[in-house]
């Protein structure tokens, strides 16, 4: 009789009526920043290039998730705090690299020291730069690495301040992140005065998951982002945007200046 009783168990566990019962992988609510054309809001999707791969892993996936896009600082702390948080596009730090679990690279962008068109700056090196006034973005990683070595940083709660403070002479640079094509400076009216003076790193973004996220589950989304690498995937994603045309933003829309953070 248990003989036959541990048949049956073993039967029903692995029938799919059994495995229905079993516990569903946790939606994964994911967060970003306002960041065209990586990342902008078009009617009620998350798009842009960054974004795109990101629905492309989750459809491939399988995975239940959402995408609510918020100011970088809260992004990023809804994510260290929530057990199914995820943010995107996060620049892997050795500072950041016990918070979470990673995915990628999902893309690639530059740090870069941008001045006033009729200033005549002599920067060769992040070095140079040391005494003169920087504006970042509270939160930010680019703060974040200034401050750490030491730099006069004075930190904007909104990136497109800093633009603004920079034609005012209230900051001597703007510390920022530009991906080639963003057309931040486009955009939002600050071609031709404003430009890049250094680019002082180069860097490559993630997903970045909380540390309760399963293992599994961060294993299925590398899997199906190095799919999509090989497949030429992410290629046309990127490529859907080469033409892509900014517009002046509002006010309310004017968000940070680069994808990655």
């Amino acid at each position: 009789m248990v003989k036959q009783l541990l048949l049956v168990a073993g039967l029903l566990a692995g029938s799919p009526g059994h495995a229905g019962l079993r516990e569903a992988p946790p939606q994964l609510f994911i967060t970003t920043e306002h960041a065209p054309p990586a990342i902008m809001v078009e009617g009620e999707r998350v798009a842009g290039y960054s974004s795109d791969k990101i629905h492309e892993i989750m459809a491939r996936t399988g995975l239940s998730y959402s995408i609510d896009v918020l100011p970088w600082k809260r992004a990023f702390t809804s994510a260290v705090q929530r057990p199914n948080g995820c943010v995107y596009a996060t620049t892997r730090t050795p500072e950041r690299e016990p918070l979470f679990k990673w995915v990628g690279p999902t893309d690639e962008g530059a740090w870069v020291l941008l001045g006033r068109a009729d200033r005549n700056y002599q920067l060769s090196t992040l070095e140079d730069a040391r005494g003169l006034r920087i504006g970042t973005y509270n939160g930010d990683v680019r703060d974040d690495y200034l401050r750490a070595r030491g730099f006069k940083v004075d930190p904007a709660p909104n990136d497109m301040l800093n633009p603004q403070k920079l034609l005012m002479n209230r900051i001597d640079l703007w510390a920022t992140g530009l991906r080639p094509g963003g057309g931040v400076l486009e955009q939002n009216g600050f071609a031709g005065k404003i430009v890049p003076v250094l680019v002082f790193n180069q860097v490559k973004a993630y997903l970045a998951c909380n540390r309760a996220v399963p293992d599994a589950i961060i294993d299925k989304m590398s899997a199906a982002l190095d799919a999509m690498n090989r497949d030429g995937t992410s290629r046309r994603i990127e490529r859907k945007y080469d033409n892509w045309a900014p517009r002046k933003a509002s006010e309310a829309e004017a968000g940070q200046a680069g994808p990655v953070r």
